[in-house]
């Protein structure tokens, strides 16, 4: 098998892209009341000013490292609650009761935020790079033409396995059996290309059956159909997939398209913690409980499968005390090619071409082989 050599890829211990948009929290968790999330290791303090804009401040302050968020607003002000600091939207301390003179170094950090629709993203990075021009596309979440279920999880592992998972198509039929992945789908050819920083793969599957997934909701379980997917992995932050379902046989005695359009958000809480939120958008049968509910069901039961098996696989990487070098092949090049991006990004911040290297059972920096073909 013809093979590329690799530099180095990412995986668990990499460090964290910070230069990217991540999402903070849904649109509808932040508001007057302070919320808390740890967000690349850091504790991040959440709320809405009077105006309803979004702040993003350290979750720490400066003067005895009391959590703020167990703190209160005045206005738009937020007082400590261990020695009655307060900080304006900015991070700025403009006020500290035991002293005649507010101390001009008393300042907590503050994030950039962007709102995007129901999501709150927030930038963790070099705040001189946050342009909110590249905050990710989710358009269709907000659009009055797509109906989208949603749910999220708390997960014990890496955004790199993550990322992984979902360039995976090949584990759908035996981790998600009837549901999402068909045997026929997992054999069929997969194009995979590479766009700047992004990974996607194209794949198509003529005159079969749907999954159980898109064959309730379209009235096509059964059927022979054909299924067209864009699957991306368009930043550390999100991975998006596209399907179309064209259903040649409509009684309307033209082709007719159902459309799904699915979006994976996470933000890692830590190298060994992700925060994830995941939705199901359609752009037929807006209206129809019966879609939502099915929609909801199967695809929350198909993510926690993911996530237990996400676990268990952290779990065994980190505990199994002699150590693995896992074989790759030609399905997994998209997976690799997202864990070498990562690792470039995560390289390029630390400044050293060595951050986050794989390293073979002896201990040495390993050397890594991505299949050519898939």
């Amino acid at each position: 098998m013809n093979e590329i050599m690799l530099g180095g890829i990412a995986d668990h211990a990499t460090p964290l892209v910070r230069n990217c948009w991540y999402v903070a929290a849904r649109a509808a968790e932040v508001g007057r009341e302070i919320i808390s999330r740890r967000l690349l290791g850091v504790d991040v303090a959440l709320y809405r000013t009077l105006a309803g804009e979004v702040v993003a401040v350290r979750n720490r302050c400066p003067h005895r490292s009391f959590p703020l968020a167990k703190g209160k607003l005045v206005g738009d002000v937020l007082v400590c609650g261990y020695h009655g600091m307060q900080f304006d939207p900015s991070g700025r301390c403009v006020s500290m009761p035991a002293m005649p003179i507010t101390p001009t170094n008393a300042s907590v950090r503050s994030f950039p935020t962007a709102e995007r629709g129901p999501l709150v993203w927030i930038w963790m990075g070099d705040p001189d790079h946050a342009d909110e021009a590249k905050v990710p596309d989710t358009s269709w979440l907000d659009s009055a033409e797509w109906k989208s279920v949603t749910g999220g999880f708390h997960i014990e592992s890496d955004y790199v396995a993550m990322h992984e998972n979902l360039l995976d198509q090949t584990h759908f039929p035996f981790l998600h059996p009837g549901a999402i992945g068909t045997p026929e789908y997992a054999r069929s050819k997969l194009k995979v290309r590479e766009e700047g920083d992004m990974v996607i793969i194209d794949r198509e599957l003529r005159n079969s059956p749907p999954p159980g997934v898109y064959g309730v909701p379209t009235g096509l379980t059964g059927r022979p159909v054909d299924r067209f997917s864009d699957a991306r992995f368009v930043s550390p932050a999100l991975h998006t997939a596209y399907a179309r379902i064209v259903d040649n046989n409509d009684a309307s005695g033209a082709p007719r398209t159902y459309r799904f359009n699915i979006t994976h958000i996470f933000t890692p809480e830590s190298n060994g913690a992700i925060h994830y939120w995941w939705f199901c958008s359609r752009n037929f049968k807006l209206d129809d409980a019966a879609a939502d509910a099915h929609l909801y069901e199967s695809s929350a039961k198909a993510y926690q499968e993911d996530v237990d098996a996400l676990e268990w696989i952290l779990d065994v990487v980190r505990n199994d005390s002699q150590p693995q070098f896992d074989l790759n092949f030609a399905p997994d090049k998209p997976g690799l090619m997202m864990r070498q991006i990562l690792y470039r990004l995560a390289a390029a911040e630390a400044g050293s071409p060595s951050q986050g290297c794989q390293r073979d059972n002896a201990g040495g920096v390993a050397a890594e082989r991505l299949p050519a073909s898939a």
